[in-house]
């Protein structure tokens, strides 16, 4: 399953290894106030909305983050503003531990989120430009498998550490222990250089002129800027939608506890590393396009499935594995494919905006829900032999229309499986 890993060399291997790192120490940092959120709303007396307002700031400022993060990382070197993104996170998340009210949080998760989106952007670019076009998709699709670990690594922390200490302490400690990914920045420092390609091609521009950032909108670019960001906005917004609601549903409406298990939360962490991990063999296998089809399909599935039939614990308990794998594989060829989709001047601020205004417009997926579900319109009528809960409707009808707005977009996009990254272009 991995010999394709022991072609790299020592130069590919290593690089992959500290983008695989950087994405798991993010996905640790951005998990942990997921875990203490019971914890904090109980001592500082904060609501359900305000404990939301802290993870829609962070999401909200990462989407600034990751483009700029690109466009300095298309001036300055991939490698170096990597090392930048992964410093600030990890120690904003650690100030985040001494924060003594909801305002002090609010504003450490914002400015923790330019660090949280710029990792992405620039990562994934870097093991892109860095892994040969044969290996590209399976290279990128493991980087971004390191989000599952990163939430693996928070949810075990999180039970050593609150079994352990008091609440009262435990959930700086959480926050505190944030601060040890800041140590990967050493070994990046000593073990990985800049791509080829980016230094050929910052060479190049000095002699013909520095290309801008805005150029992502020119004429010739602006269609591939446009699909791309419908392509993210509706797998994330599928994502969105299916994470923040169904479990609400699931608990309120048809009672079931085995979403507060351990068990479940395993499981659903399992699913995801197998569902990146597969996507990123299919992309190379099959290709982008066909890969991001296929797994958008299997979203919109578990959308019906989740809303539509009746579930029993023991079902939901199974059921979790396909949720993660399909909403976690949507993601893996993302890095691979739209740094396929711009030229190296302007791959870093390309795939940057790209990715990151698909993830803020696709932020108002969640909202759109509740308020459909509140205010449920006519035409929900005629879906009613689906399911009568306004709220399962809800969930059922944005999941699956996102998913579509993904598809849609993909008739209009390039293959790009096997395109070598040219030095000038």
């Amino acid at each position: 399953m991995f010999d394709w890993f022991k072609e790299l060399s020592g130069k590919e291997r290593k690089t992959l290894g500290a983008a695989f790192g950087g994405w798991s120490v993010d996905a640790f940092d951005f998990m942990v106030y997921t875990f203490v959120i019971p914890t904090l709303m109980a001592a500082w007396m904060m609501t359900k909305a305000e404990a939301g307002l802290i993870a829609t700031a962070t999401l909200i400022v990462s989407a600034f983050g990751g483009w700029l993060a690109g466009i300095l990382s298309d001036r300055f070197g991939r490698v170096r503003i990597l090392q930048i993104s992964i410093l600030w996170f990890s120690i904003a998340t650690f100030l985040c531990g001494f924060t003594n009210s909801y305002e002090q949080l609010l504003v450490l998760r914002a400015i923790q989120g330019l660090g949280f989106g710029g990792e992405w952007a620039v990562g994934s670019v870097l093991i892109a430009e860095m892994v040969r076009a044969k290996h590209r998709g399976k290279a990128v699709g493991t980087m971004q498998s390191g989000w599952a670990v990163g939430w693996g690594m928070a949810a075990v922390l999180f039970a050593i550490v609150f079994s352990v200490f008091p609440e009262e302490y435990a959930w700086r400690l959480m926050f505190w222990a944030g601060v040890l990914p800041a140590l990967l920045v050493l070994y990046i420092r000593r073990n990985v250089p800049e791509t080829e390609i980016f230094r050929k091609t910052r060479e190049h521009a000095k002699k013909a002129g520095t290309s801008h950032f805005l150029e992502i909108f020119s004429p010739s670019q602006i269609g591939i800027t446009i699909l791309g960001c419908l392509l993210v906005t509706g797998m994330m917004a599928a994502y969105y939608a299916i994470v923040t609601w169904v479990p609400t549903y699931l608990k309120v409406v048809r009672g079931l506890t085995v979403l507060n298990t351990g068990t479940y939360s395993v499981v659903i962490i399992v699913g995801s590393w197998f569902g990146f991990m597969t996507a990123a063999y299919l992309t190379d296998h099959i290709g982008r396009r066909m890969t991001f089809l296929l797994f958008a399909t299997g979203t919109a599935i578990v959308a019906l499935a989740y809303t539509s039939l009746p579930i029993s614990n023991t079902a939901m308990l199974f059921l979790g594995f396909p949720l993660g794998f399909f909403i976690s594989g949507n993601f893996s060829g993302f890095g691979s494919y739209l740094a396929e989709l711009f030229p190296s001047r302007m791959r870093g601020s390309g795939q940057g905006f790209v990715y990151n205004t698909g993830r803020g417009l696709g932020a108002f997926a969640p909202p759109l829900v509740g308020y459909l579900g509140d205010h449920p319109p006519a035409w929900f009528d005629r879906l009613s032999w689906l399911v009568s809960e306004p709220l399962a409707l809800s969930i059922m009808v944005v999941g699956v229309a996102s998913c579509a707005l993904a598809m849609l977009s993909l008739i209009f996009l390039p293959e790009t499986k096997g395109k070598e990254l040219q030095i000038f272009h």
